[in-house]
């Protein structure tokens, strides 16, 4: 059995902080879970171009607003609390943040080791380890 409070990842070295968000990294591939688990804060009125080519990813939104643009088809979708998105493709897309924070759980397969950061392309490499 393992516990995590997000008291104690925050301010730890399992919050990453992006220019447009900070990830507080809950469960990862070291738990040996098979998929890692994660509190993100999307800042409002932030745009980021993502795309996991890597990594499939589902996100459930408990806070705030914002929305997703997969890129393929150029469909826009509102997020609000009580909303999941599932990138079940690989989506390329522009995730926004609204009028304020967003905050979503995210679980990606396979799952991230931690200290992911997005490269130019909005890509997380594969962890080879």
């Amino acid at each position: 059995m393992k516990t995590v409070k997000l008291q104690d990842i925050i301010g730890s070295e399992n919050e990453v902080k992006g220019e447009n968000w900070d990830s507080r990294r809950l469960l990862l591939k070291k738990d040996g879970m098979g998929f890692s688990l994660h509190d993100t804060v999307i800042k409002a009125g932030t745009e980021t171009h993502i795309w996991y080519q890597n990594h499939l990813e589902a996100v459930y939104c408990i806070e705030g607003d914002g929305e997703v643009e997969t890129l393929k088809d150029n469909k826009v979708y509102k997020i609000t609390p009580g909303t999941v998105y599932a990138l079940d493709e690989h989506d390329e897309h522009l995730l926004r943040g609204g009028k304020e924070d967003m905050r979503v759980v995210c679980v990606f397969n396979p799952p991230l080791s931690g200290k992911e950061i997005h490269d130019e392309n909005g890509v997380y490499p594969v962890d080879e380890d």
